[in-house]
């Protein structure tokens, strides 16, 4: 519950941004003596409210923004009314959201057209097999025995990055192999994973539609081909569900 009555939905959002805004990498400047918790606290809501604020590439007027602060902590009151703050806020949020959807349209017509020119020049170089999905796959290392079908569970040691090189995950890096049923992962992940045999290390080059499409997520952008190195370890059977009662 937002208790900034006064600022209503502008101290919410600016708030609720907190914990993204702290995460942006922000140049450190020398160390300010502190009198008090109080005056540390205050710096960092400081600190935070304008982070946030930069993270939303928001245009503000400085000397409006510390009086609007000022008038409501001293208890002025706002030259706004209720109403024109909220009516202000929600324009600004229709405007901020409206930028964001175009330049993530931009990435993601961007990525896909960047995606389609690297599958078609990679599925030209030597040792890449195409499948009718669009999946490609390169055999580094071929391993024996029964590939894993979708009933069962797989023990993988994988790196995976973008065309442009950038890793975004591996579990080499986390120190410890990942174990996940076939089934539960992206499909050209499912899909390679039944090509391969225990001890085999295949490339991977998963298309956009084989993996997290037009919504990416967090940590991968829209219409992303993702690469992966991937080593099959072990093959076990999933646990099985147990039916309700």
């Amino acid at each position: 519950m937002c208790t900034y009555k006064r600022l209503g939905g502008l101290a919410c959002l600016i708030l609720s941004g907190i914990v993204v805004a702290a995460e942006q990498p922000v140049a450190v400047q020398p160390k300010v003596e502190f009198k008090s918790q109080q005056e540390k606290l205050s710096y960092a809501i400081g600190c935070q409210i304008a982070s946030n604020l930069k993270a939303q590439e928001t245009e503000y007027d400085l000397a409006m923004l510390v009086k609007g602060l000022t008038d409501v902590l001293k208890g002025q009151g706002p030259a706004l009314t209720e109403q024109e703050i909220r009516q202000t806020i929600m324009e600004w949020q229709q405007q901020v959201q409206a930028a964001q959807l175009k330049k993530r349209q931009e990435v993601a017509a961007k990525n896909l057209a960047d995606g389609k020119a690297f599958l078609a020049a990679n599925a030209k170089k030597e040792g890449v097999k195409v499948l009718p999905s669009g999946l490609q796959y390169k055999v580094i290392k071929e391993g024996t025995g029964p590939s894993p079908t979708l009933a069962d569970k797989v023990k993988v040691q994988y790196r995976g990055r973008f065309i442009n090189g950038t890793q975004f995950d591996s579990s080499y890096d986390r120190g410890q192999p990942a174990e996940f049923p076939v089934r539960a992962v992206i499909k050209g992940w499912t899909e390679a994973l039944q090509l391969m045999k225990p001890g085999s290390h295949y490339e991977l080059y998963i298309p956009p539609d084989l993996a997290y499409g037009e919504d990416g997520n967090r940590a991968i952008p829209p219409n992303a081909v993702l690469i992966f190195d991937v080593e099959l370890l072990e093959v076990s059977k999933a646990e099985q569900e147990q039916p309700s009662q």
